[in-house]
Formats: C-alpha cells, structure tokens, sequence
C-alpha cells in the first residue's frame, strides 16, 4: 500500500526546518505513545541530524503502561525520552526540567567559549496530529499556539517564551511523503493522525480489532462481547453493530457506523488503554 499525502505546505514546512535549525540549541520531536515508531517522522532524520534531541511520547493516557515503559528504554539508547499527558501537570514540570536540562548543556559550552548567556533555544517538531499544539499551550501555560482535532492545524512557525527556562520554535507538522508500510498506514489511521478520508475505515476498524484481539483479547472481549474463537470480521462487526444500536432501516447493521464506534472507542481511551506496535 503506498499513500501519497504531501501537501505543499509541508514541502515549504521541510525547508523552513532545514533553515532554522541552526538557530537552536536542541530538537523536541513528539511522537504518540500508542505508535512511537509509526508517529516518528524518518525525514526529520535527515533533516535534524547530530542535534540534541528529546523525545516526548504524547498520550500515555491512551496507551499501554507496560509498553510505553519498553519504547522509553529504547528511546533511551539514542536520545532523553519521556512519556506524559499533556494535561497533567506534573508531567509538564518534568519536561521543562528535561529540556531545561539539555539548554543548560548547551549553554555551558557556550559560556566557555566567551559568549555571553542567553536563554536555551529548542525547536518543537512532529507529524500533524499529534498533539503539538496542546502542549505548546500547557508549557507556556496560555494559548499561545492554536489547538484542533483536525490533522495539520498548525501552518506557521512561531517562537514562545517557557518561562525562564527556554524559548520554543514551533512548526507545521510534517508527515513523511508517502506510506510504503500498510501497517504504519493503518495505525496512523487508527488513532486519527492521518484523516480519515485516506483510507476505508472499515478496514481501518478491522485492524484495531484484529490486532485487539492478539495482543487485548480480554479488552475487546469485555467491550464488545467478541470472543477469540470469532475471526470472521461480518459476523465480529454484525455483533458489535447490534450491541451498540449501529443499525440503518430494516434492522440491518451499518458497518461504517460500526467502524466509527471502533476508532472512537480506541481514540477516546474507551476501549482501554492500547498500544498498536511493539517493541
């Protein structure tokens, strides 16, 4: 499966990057904790390079305790990490004092060089969608960078001030031309990266629960009643379509509202607490 999605203001967003870099002391890319490696971007690799970086898994709320604990030590190997809910407070407190930290580095070795200090520069990257935003909004504690639930809100750079403790450089969200990986597409689908209009939800819902049921049988059987010897995906969506009321005239099950009630049970957290890759 290969996707085509790269709109133009993500090839200008790509080189706007690539300009301010050099501008900044170190790199916060986020990624979401229920896909940390399908969420990565590989072309900020190329673009970011040796930088310092940091990595912030969004959503630990949403995700898998136990996992989000194996892709932070993973992380760990090549960058700082860490996990948080951008809506808790102490997780915020923690990640000023983590980028705190890699500033003060920085501006250590430029104190030794002669040059006077200044406040830290960092450079806030990620894909659409993943909470950018948000958390802009809770480091600066005010609505400084606009929020939606639509993917790639955010069209323009702009610098905020964290406090004291360092200056932050937002940008666009930035998704990687084209998907040659199906189940890196289906994720990104699942959880709303990308919109929903790229792929049929349908088969979007299928994988959640197919995947559900390898790895969270007991989750899907307890919210949707789907046993693990049920594999035929009519009859898993006729079941769940009856229980949850999905039904069009006639009595007939309506598989796209089924599909609907999936990703949202996924999305909100009702399903349970999900991680959708491992490590």
């Amino acid at each position: 499966m290969t996707i085509q999605w790269f709109p133009g203001h993500m090839a200008k967003a790509r080189r706007e990057v690539s300009e301010k870099l050099k501008l900044v002391d170190f790199v916060i890319e986020l990624v979401d904790a229920r896909a940390p490696a399908s969420t990565e971007n590989p072309m900020l690799k190329e673009v970011i390079k040796d930088k310092p970086k940091l990595v912030v898994m969004m959503k630990r709320d949403l995700a898998d305790e136990e996992m989000t604990r194996r892709w932070l030590d993973f992380y760990e190997n090549s960058a700082r990490a860490i996990s948080i809910d951008a809506n808790n407070k102490m997780d915020i407190k923690k990640l000023i004092q983590m980028a705190k930290q890699l500033g003060d580095d920085k501006m250590e070795k430029l104190q030794k060089k002669g040059i006077q200090p200044r406040p830290a520069r960092a450079m806030i990257v990620g894909i659409p969608n993943v909470g950018k935003s948000t958390l802009i909004n809770r480091l600066v504690n005010k609505k400084a960078a606009k929020t939606g639930d639509r993917p790639g809100i955010t069209k323009q750079q702009l610098w905020v001030k964290v406090g004291n403790d360092f200056e932050l450089l937002d940008t666009p969200g930035i998704l990687w031309p084209k998907f040659e990986d199906e189940e890196v597409a289906y994720r990104l689908a699942a959880i709303g990266t990308i919109k929903d209009q790229l792929l049929p939800l349908q088969d979007v819902a299928a994988h959640v629960i197919t995947y559900g049921q390898e790895h969270y049988e007991h989750m899907i059987e307890e919210r949707y009643g789907i046993t693990s010897d049920m594999h035929d995906m009519w009859d898993i969506f006729t079941l769940i379509g009856k229980k949850f009321g999905a039904l069009e005239s006639g009595g007939h099950v309506n598989f796209e509202k089924v599909a609907n009630i999936v990703l949202r049970d996924l999305r909100t957290g009702r399903l349970g607490k999900i991680t959708l890759e491992q490590v």
